[in-house]
């Protein structure tokens, strides 16, 4: 039985612990060092290298900030000032680096505004921990301030329990050392993801724990880089080797996975080209002679028409969403059946979700490709093998100059405002080669997956499972923080950014030298070019105007840098973009450029979208491909 707490009650400040005493047999007092439950949680963060915490207050998580400020020569608070910023930083500070991170918010509304962050989080595989403050367990389903009780009594964890992996609610003290090791567990083994750890007020402030759990106990020595079935190895080995039009395809499982060295190794060996979802770009350098770009439904011409003549097509961490597949409708992204698919994934919920399998295994990508080599180093005659695939590369070849020749005018428009395509250029040229862009959501997006060329595979960050707007407007934050020597470069819509221009304040308080290139075309664009492509160009709620005038409307995005402290300058010209973006990276403090970018073009590709019901695109460039009556695969 413990006896109350000299410190540490309500009122007074925090200690790093707590003294009891603990009553023994003929009555004696010994003394014993406890933690509350919000030093578990922090102390388990500092022992997991957990670098930063972002956040916003709030009266339901003071206690947890406080057991942060105990340990602030251990972990760095980022204050934010919309939930969301958190979120989005906390994701790409792991897309960037590979440590996941924290994040905290306080109840009802705090954490409400978190869902967006987690959900992107959640679809992409990205690992952060979320620790939410909830009401005081003795004032559950007793209707206090901001609590969730009409269906149940401090329902938080059924609201995002859709958006993350795991959600986790000690109800008491003692119970924080167990939620807290298992989350971290849940977070990162597998395939990663959030997780949630949902603490009422007074759990926050509960003696808990002696000492936390031990990282080199509990997670340190868990592996889930699993291999595949050994038979199923010897099984693709002998597909791809037979292969005559064999083609890699990436998702961003190779780019996180950490498994491009071992990529590039096998494409080489075998002389297999490698294409990529918009979410596996940059997983081999984009100019290597054997990478293809995307495969989408704006795709790469040479990228569509290979994979989709293919008979081989080995998919290493990918998910065949949608965009990637052109709907799934055969003959624009892919045709499988007759294709022969290997589909090799972490999560085997992915394995035959959208196609039909030759071969599936469950395996973590790096693993696999390491397996696949051992096993080619136990064959013979590889080199007949891959220089029997040289006429099928160089049909490849010709498929690429066909792309270049249909794109090559782009390059030289000169107009104002400026031409999406050559912005996405001068984009891609002004930045240095070690830099990181964020693009957030947009029509942009599409035009610099289609024109940038990253080199590494955390050279170009998107979103492309829940695609919120503002990813990329904070999430620069969390790139800078994890890449403090690398220039960190946003590309947002006007929408993203006029949503989440919070974003100034944060980059000035914590002395954050990142840039934002503002794709101000004063529309919400990509969804306008649906009305006027699918809704005969009935226009409604989709672009910026001054009723007085009808003339294009926007803030001035940069004056608005300008008040927050920041330098803000705006382009019309292509050739002043590049120009921008160079003195914005070489000034080493936070700068916004505003760059007026046409509207009217949104950027097509060999493949095709489907809305259903209301019709399908075309393909600019291509058409739909039909397997030949005599070619089998």
């Amino acid at each position: 039985q413990y006896l109350n707490p000299v410190a540490g009650h309500v009122g007074l400040p925090l200690s790093h612990t707590y003294r009891f005493g603990s009553i023994l047999k003929g009555g004696c007092v010994r003394e014993v060092d406890m933690l509350n439950g919000a030093q578990v949680i922090v102390d388990y963060l500092v022992r997991e290298k957990v670098p930063y915490a972002f956040g916003l207050c709030g009266h339901g998580n003071i206690q947890f900030i406080d057991a942060l400020y105990e340990r602030t020569d251990d972990i760095k608070t980022i204050s934010v000032h919309h939930e969301s910023v958190a979120g989005f930083a906390a994701d790409v500070y792991y897309r960037v680096s590979g440590q996941p991170t924290a994040t905290f918010t306080s109840c009802g509304p705090g954490s409400a505004n978190l869902p967006i962050a987690l959900g992107n989080a959640f679809l992409d595989s990205v690992p952060f921990m979320a620790i939410t403050g909830n009401v005081p367990t003795s004032q559950m389903n007793r209707a206090p301030f901001q609590e969730l009780y009409r269906h149940y009594q401090a329902d938080f964890p059924s609201t995002v329990r859709t958006y993350c992996k795991h959600v986790f609610q000690p109800t008491r003290g003692e119970m924080v050392p167990l939620a807290v090791r298992q989350a971290w567990k849940t977070m990162v083994t597998g395939r990663p993801g959030p997780v949630v750890i949902d603490v009422p007020y007074d759990v926050f402030l509960e003696d808990a724990a002696e000492e936390t759990p031990d990282p080199k106990e509990w997670t340190a020595n868990i592996s889930s880089r699993c291999g595949a079935d050994p038979d199923g190895v010897i099984t693709a080995v002998d597909m791809l080797l037979a292969a005559e039009r064999p083609v890699i395809l990436v998702g961003q499982g190779v780019r996180y996975g950490q498994a491009g060295d071992d990529l590039l190794r096998l494409a080489e060996r075998l002389r297999i080209s490698v294409a990529a979802s918009a979410s596996g770009l940059g997983a081999i350098d984009s100019n290597h002679p054997l990478a293809l770009g995307v495969v989408a439904r704006a795709g790469h011409y040479q990228a569509n028409h290979a994979t989709r003549q293919a008979d081989v097509l080995l998919a290493l961490g990918v998910r065949f969403d949608d965009r990637t597949s052109s709907s799934w409708l055969p003959g624009y992204s892919f045709t499988i059946p007759p294709t022969k698919l290997i589909h090799v994934d972490i999560d085997p919920d992915e394995i035959g979700r959208n196609y039909p399998v030759s071969l599936g295994l469950m395996a973590d990508v790096r693993t696999f490709i390491r397996q696949i080599l051992a096993e080619l180093d136990r064959r013979h005659n590889l080199s007949k093998c891959a220089d029997a695939r040289e006429a099928w590369l160089k049909e490849i070849d010709n498929y690429r100059r066909e792309g270049d020749k249909f794109v090559s005018p782009g390059f030289l428009a000169d107009t104002t405002p400026i031409d999406p395509q050559r912005a996405a250029i001068e984009i891609d040229k002004a930045l240095p080669e070690d830099a990181i862009l964020v693009s957030d959501i947009g029509v942009h997006h599409n035009w610099l997956v289609n024109f940038c060329k990253p080199t590494r595979p955390n050279s170009l960050i998107g979103s492309m499972g829940f695609g919120p707007m503002g990813f990329g407007v904070a999430g620069v934050l969390g790139a800078k923080l994890a890449a403090p020597n690398r220039p960190c470069v946003s590309v947002c819509g006007d929408g993203a950014f006029f949503m989440h221009a919070s974003v100034l304040g944060t980059a000035v308080e914590y002395a954050l030298p990142v840039v934002w290139v503002v794709w101000n075309n004063y529309a919400y664009a990509s969804i306008r070019g649906l009305q006027r492509g699918y809704l005969d160009g009935r226009e409604l709620a989709t672009d910026f105007r001054d009723p007085r005038t009808d003339a294009r409307y926007n803030p001035d995005f940069a004056a608005m840098a300008r008040s927050a402290g920041i330098e803000g300058v705006r382009v019309d010209r292509a050739a002043d973009l590049g120009e921008a973006i160079q003195k914005g990276i070489a000034a080493n403090c936070p700068y916004l450029i505003d760059a007026d970018i046409a509207a009217d073009t949104n950027p097509g590709g060999a493949g095709v979208w489907e809305l259903p019901g209301l019709g399908r695109s075309e393909p600019v460039i291509g058409r739909r491909y039909k397997p030949p009556k005599n070619r089998t695969s």
